[in-house]
């Protein structure tokens, strides 16, 4: 390998194969080795899974930053990642958030034009670790069946985001009063009617013709889950209904209640019947 040629980056998990919508992830192992100046595009969040040193080039010099496990760093999509030198292997957990997910999220509260993501090179912050960490499970064993899982966790960490490390000072708003009846049926009934496809914020919101975040925030107050938890429990309610159909096989159930991965399925049922679906016909 060439002086001149980057150490080749190991990706463990990418969720870029998995379809996610606003916010991806990459979990890889990090080579010690020298990255060039980049441009992103995206907000870059960083978060060590292990201890190293960076050293970064900023204005024809050397910064040097020793990283402890579940460290932070935010690099807003406005600024060029710098160069780079690892000085060892290190896994890292690297999402990478659409700069229009901030912009939604704070749609009804501030002018999103004036947001401004303030750079952070290291930082401790448990929540975005918590996120980070999720996240990585969730893509490991759901896959496809993940999209409804992140696309929620970027609406929240949008919040997060803005509330804790944007310029702007105004306070985010904070919605009160949850989704009316009708509005709550209009929803309950388009999640019944569409369980076996990929069910998106984005789809849910619209049901009720209102923005994703704003939708989120009051279908939590109004039901106590999150629409990613109620559309679960909704799949696994429904499975139970079709195993007692003996001429379906468990593979025609996992599809027509949402999921691609059957081992995803068994996965969120046990976590819901406290059973396997097998047993739970079994035992019918």
């Amino acid at each position: 390998m060439s002086n001149n040629e980057p150490a080749p980056h190991l990706h463990l998990l990418s969720s870029f194969e998995a379809g996610w919508d606003g916010l991806n992830l990459i979990y890889e192992l990090e080579p010690a080795d020298e990255m060039p100046e980049t441009d992103l595009g995206q907000h870059f969040i960083i978060i060590a899974q292990n201890d190293f040193r960076a050293s970064f080039m900023f204005n024809g010099s050397w910064q040097h930053v020793d990283y402890a496990n579940g460290d932070i760093a935010i690099i807003p999509a406005t600024q060029t990642f710098p160069r780079t030198l690892v000085d060892r292997e290190v896994p890292l957990i690297e999402l990478f958030l659409e700069p229009a997910m901030l912009a939604r999220a704070a749609f009804e509260s501030v002018n999103a034009d004036r947001i401004e993501l303030v750079p952070q090179l290291q930082l401790r912050d448990p929540l975005i670790q918590h996120m980070g960490l999720a996240l990585k499970e969730e893509l490991a064993a759901g896959g496809a069946d993940s999209r409804l899982y992140a696309e929620s966790m970027a609406t929240a960490l949008s919040v997060h985001l803005l509330r804790r490390y944007c310029s702007f000072p105004k306070e985010i708003k904070n919605y009160t009063g949850g989704l009316c009846k009708y509005q709550l049926r209009q929803v309950f009934d388009y999640i019944d009617e569409h369980l076996d496809q990929n069910l998106s914020l984005e789809k849910l919101s619209s049901a009720v013709q209102i923005s994703p975040h704003y939708f989120a925030s009051l279908f939590k107050q109004s039901t106590k889950v999150t629409p990613h938890q109620y559309v679960m429990k909704c799949r696994i309610e429904r499975a139970k209904q079709l195993l007692q159909r003996r001429e379906l096989t468990l593979v025609e159930i996992c599809h027509q209640v949402g999921f691609q991965s059957q081992s995803h399925f068994t996965r969120v049922f046990r976590q819901y019947a406290k059973t396997t679906p097998k047993a739970y016909r079994d035992a019918l």
